[in-house]
Formats: structure tokens, sequence, C-alpha cells
């Protein structure tokens, strides 16, 4: 039997890839990292132009309750300490997100906790069901008809391309509803952006590794599967099966990035558009993650968009028709020895960064034990 080249050829250069292959490589393993893309980093890759640090596939921001993973991401990086605290643009009004007293005081006046909570009773009670049916019906039953119609309708609706009362009630288990003046959208204890940018990370955890870029696993199946004795595979878990059970389904994103010789744009990194007049959702001024000073400014506009093969995959669409295409893929999954599948195309499944990096530490430390 001839002794392969490398102990892991991994199959994208995303948080799931890097982390197992720093892991492997500090327990003396050889890895071999590639990515069909031009660059390494996955969908946290940043491009820097004009001392701005791009988030070229959508905002990423780093945020955990986890001490551990907080500790672990520390070595590679300094975070600074943004908190993302995003508005949302709704019929001319701007409005604080998450919602909480803010968002009431500029949607109702109320001031006290009681006055706001008493009118989000009400409406609940008015528009309200106990056994929701569609999305409508489950963000009206959470959070009234104001909040609903103001800054969760339309903005939804473009997201997912349908309206609301033909999306499922459980896309939306619940809404946030704090009665504090806190903007601070999420309630992790650790939050903030690694000063330099996502790079900095991916190029920590692969430096010494060999890496190679535009790399097509499917284009070279055959010839690459032979240099490894295992693959950890990270993308599209039906793609990897060749379609056997049918085609998941996603929804894809359409970035346009814009250089404006301005300071400031909107003053704000992220800037939610609600309304259904903007084909967007949100525009993000990437200078603002860093709280940089530089003379112009680059801003984002995100498109949602229906999802074909020649389009990236983000967000899978769970619902039970393609949660049953991908059970039967998942049980073809345990079936192939010499393949690892990690992360969210791998797995089907929405991942925050600091999940990825959870799931790959843990993937790592199963197969430790077994060696």
């Amino acid at each position: 039997m001839s002794i392969k080249k490398y102990d892991y050829l991994i199959v994208g250069a995303g948080l799931f890839g890097s982390v197992f292959a720093h892991e492997m490589t500090k327990r003396n393993k050889k890895c071999l990292v590639i990515d069909k893309r031009d660059h390494l980093g996955g969908n946290v890759f940043c491009e820097e132009k004009e001392g701005i640090n791009i988030h070229k596939y959508g905002a990423h921001i780093f945020h955990t309750n986890d001490h551990e993973i907080w500790k672990y991401v520390n070595q590679f990086a300094t975070f600074n300490n943004y908190i993302n605290s995003p508005v949302s643009l709704s019929k001319g009004k701007l409005y604080n997100l998450p919602f909480n007293m803010n968002t009431f005081y500029q949607l109702w006046g109320t001031k006290t906790p009681k006055e706001a909570k008493a009118v989000i009773d009400s409406q609940i009670k008015k528009y309200g069901t106990t056994s929701p049916q569609n999305l409508e019906e489950q963000a009206l039953s959470l959070v009234g008809k104001d909040i609903y119609e103001t800054l969760i309708k339309e903005y939804t609706e473009k997201q997912w391309g349908k309206k609301a009362t033909d999306l499922p009630a459980f896309i939306i288990k619940r809404l946030p509803v704090r009665y504090t003046y806190n903007n601070n959208y999420f309630n992790d204890r650790y939050q903030g952006i690694p000063e330099g940018g996502y790079n900095t990370i991916i190029n920590g955890l692969l430096r010494g590794i060999e890496t190679k870029t535009k790399v097509d696993f499917f284009a070279n199946r055959a010839a690459l599967e032979r240099v490894a004795n295992q693959i950890v595979y990270t993308g599209k878990i039906d793609e990897f099966f060749e379609y056997t059970y049918g085609k998941l389904e996603y929804r894809s994103l359409r970035f346009e990035h814009e250089l404006h010789d301005i300071e400031n744009y909107q003053g704000n990194a992220v800037v939610n558009y609600n309304d259904v007049q903007y084909q967007f959702t949100r525009i993000l001024e990437h200078k603002h993650f860093e709280f940089g000073k530089q003379s112009k400014t680059i801003i984002t506009k995100e498109y949602p968009e229906t999802w074909d093969q020649g389009k990236e995959a983000y967000y899978p669409i769970n619902n039970p028709k393609n949660q049953e295409i991908y059970k039967k893929y998942k049980e073809a999954s345990h079936t192939v020895k010499h393949v690892i599948f990690g992360g969210r195309l791998a797995e089907y499944r929405y991942y925050d960064m600091h999940q990825i990096i959870a799931s790959s530490l843990k993937k790592v430390k199963e197969i430790s034990k077994m060696q």
C-alpha cells in the first residue's frame, strides 16, 4: 500500500477548515488546504482598499459567550471594542435595533417599560394567535402589529423572496424585545472585530501549512482524493454525493461595493433598509467596524437573491422538504469513512463564527481520541 503525501486534504479554507488544519498540524499531521476561490478565509475574507478592510461577503461581527473560544481567537488577533448597533430605515424614519426602549419611543413616544409593554401586549392580544401558521402570524403573536409592519414584514419578504404569509412560522421562533435603552444587538459577553480584519486570524491559523487557491475539488476529484489518507470536506454535501437524493436549496446574496470620496456615508456600520422600494436589505459602511478615519469610505449594498448553481450558497432553506433530503445525505455521510464533513454547507445549517470554530475543535478532539 502506497504512503500518501498528506494526512488530511481539507476542502475549503473557511473557518472550519482553517481551524481543523491548524489543530491537526499542531498534532504533527500533514495537511493540504485547497479552496476554489482565489483567496483563503471563505466568507470571512476581507479585501483591503483605501486602507479599509472590506467584509467582502457581508458583515461579520465576532461574538460569543464561550470564554474558551474567545481565548482561542485572541491567539491570532487583537480585537477592538466594536459593538453592533444597527439602525433600520422604514418609511423615512430611523429606528434602533434590536427592539428596545429607544425603538418603542421612536414608534409610540413611550418613555417607560410599563408603557411600552402595555402597547405590545394589547397588540399581541388583538392581532396574535395561539397557533401561528405562517411567519406573519408568528410575528404578530410575538411583537404585535406596529413592530411587525414597520420593521419586520418588508425586510423579511425581501430577504426570503416570498410573502410573509407564505413563509413558515419557525423562521422566527422568537424576537428579542428589550425593555431597556440598550442598542447592543448581541447579548454575548465577548464581541468585537479583529484589528486588521479577519485575514489576520486566517493567516495565523494557516501559517506554515500548505495551501492552494483556485483549486476546484470536483474538477480533479479522483486525483485529489488520492493525495491524503482522509478528506475534510466543507462544501455542499449534496454536491459531494452528486445530487443522488436531489438538490438542497439556499438563499444567495449579491454584494455591490461602492467607493465614495467622502469621509462618512451613513454614520453607522450597518443600516437596514426595511422598505420594499429598496431592492437591497442593508448598507454596510466598513470603516466603522474598525473606527476608521480615512478620507474616503467604502459601502456595500446587500441584495438577497434566489440561489442557483452559479451563485454562492449562503442560507440553507430549512423547510421540511429540504430537511428530508438532507437527512438522506447525512446518513450517506456515515458510510464514507475516509471523509469528515463539517461547516455550514456540509452540515446544511446556519452557523455563527464562534459555533463553527467550536464545531471544528470538537471534531479534532473526537478524531484525536480515536487515534
